[in-house]
């Protein structure tokens, strides 16, 4: 389906089972992982300023909220901004341990995410990702 996910989490068996479940699901090709918001942009930085060879970004992001070092929302601040225009096509999926009503309502200010979801990633959810992405 997709060539590459970005997980972005700090919670190290949260990566290890969204990794398998993908995997095991087909979603995509491969996945790379980040433990917070600051390991992502520094990632997305290392594509941006690469001239050795051609980039391969993510197609999507699975991004957990609260995260030390940076959390998700700063994340996106940051990855919205001018800086990162060229990875606007990214879209991003909120995946949280509490599905807060404010952060619902947070999360319509920022047009790259496409859904917020309850943690953790399931094969349902997978499958139900591939018919919104398809359509």
């Amino acid at each position: 389906m997709l060539e590459q996910i970005l997980c972005i989490d700090d919670d190290p068996i949260a990566l290890l089972l969204s990794k398998k479940v993908i995997a095991k699901s087909g979603f995509s090709d491969e996945v790379i992982t980040a433990q917070n918001g600051e390991e992502a942009l520094s990632y997305f930085n290392s594509l941006k300023y690469n001239t050795t060879k051609a980039v391969k970004k993510p197609q999507l992001i699975f991004l957990d909220l609260n995260m030390p070092v940076m959390g998700g929302w700063e994340f996106l601040d940051h990855f919205t901004a001018a800086d990162y225009d060229g990875f606007n096509s990214v879209s991003v999926i909120v995946l949280s341990s509490t599905i807060n009503p404010e952060d619902l309502d947070k999360a319509k200010k920022y047009p790259i995410i496409i859904d917020f979801l309850s943690k953790p990633i399931t094969i349902q959810m997978l499958e139900y990702l591939k018919s919104r992405i398809e359509s």
